[in-house]
């Protein structure tokens, strides 16, 4: 087995999409191009319980942000943004590894593990560090008293959103205090430039670069024609408050909170913590781009 000099790494924790059939050996194929690189490899807890593998120890993540100093995380960028907002507090580098369809921030290639994992230990790699939302919902109690009743983080977006079966809602939106506009549509999303890619593209939104300083506010479905995207910096506060319509949602990501009530208020700001992609060396964010949204077909 290599020495642990050769490597760049210590201890990595391996995280992995249980829910997917036929992971645990693919799983294990990892694990042990990690171990003959000199790393330690640990389990994040839930992926060693539902794979039953008990060969390596199994750790929670408080565990992983004391003893690890990379997770290596297998599956699709769902998987990987649910570990990056848990391990973002500890400073955590994540190596991405797609099990299917080629992902924004999980990009090595399942067949190409054996090549780039390994110089990636070793220090090949291209490293960068992505602003995360955190965000809160307000309930008034009394007056201007107000309670939090949720509060999260989002590497993605924050959407505001009508119910299932309601018509539009009316959102207040307000930067720093500021009143920008009412908003009458089927919700508004606030999107990270990492989430400029997801929801807020679907909805019109513009394709931002990963190191831009700002969020953007997409409106979904618009009453009004002339409510555009509009890009701020990410030193500001947004709030958004609920106005009208029924059942209005919020979700942070893949965290939702339903039933918001009238008065209600989603204030976001940029979080403190950053999430560190590490990727393969070589790589660049318009490759990703061509390959993911298929602008190279039809090119000689």
């Amino acid at each position: 087995m290599p020495s642990h000099s050769t490597c760049r790494f210590r201890h990595a924790a391996l995280v992995g999409k249980y829910q997917a059939r036929g992971i645990r050996p693919i799983l294990e194929d990892v694990a042990h191009i990690l171990a003959r690189a000199g790393v330690d490899v640990s389990l994040e807890e839930e992926t060693a319980q539902n794979t039953g593998m008990t060969e390596y120890p199994a750790l929670s993540i408080k565990e992983i942000g004391k003893h690890c100093d990379v997770a290596v995380v297998l599956g699709g960028d769902g998987t990987m943004l649910a570990i990056a907002r848990e391990l973002a507090p500890f400073d955590i580098p994540l190596i991405g590894i797609n099990q299917g369809r080629l992902g924004f921030i999980t990009d090595i290639p399942l067949k190409d593990i054996n090549t780039i994992l390994p110089l990636m230990l070793k220090g090949q790699y291209e490293e960068e560090c992505r602003a995360m939302l955190e965000g809160a919902v307000l309930r008034p109690i009394d007056g201007d008293t107000c309670e939090t009743i949720y509060e999260g983080y989002a590497i993605n977006e924050v959407v505001v959103s009508r119910g299932a079966t309601a018509s539009m809602i009316e959102l207040r939106a307000e930067i720093d205090g500021q009143f920008v506009t009412n908003y009458r549509a089927d919700g508004l999303i606030v999107s990270s430039p990492t989430g400029s890619t997801a929801y807020a593209m679907s909805a019109g939104g513009p394709i931002m670069h990963p190191s831009l300083g700002g969020w953007v506010m997409v409106p979904i479905a618009s009453h009004t024609l002339s409510n555009r995207p509009l890009v701020v910096s990410d030193d500001v506060t947004i709030t958004i408050e609920i106005v009208a319509g029924r059942d209005a949602s919020m979700n942070f990501d893949m965290q939702s909170l339903a039933s918001l009530l009238h008065g209600d208020r989603v204030t976001i700001r940029r979080s403190a913590h950053k999430v560190r992609f590490l990727h393969p060396e070589g790589w660049n964010y318009y490759a990703t781009l061509r390959r993911k949204l298929r602008w190279n077909e039809g090119v000689s």
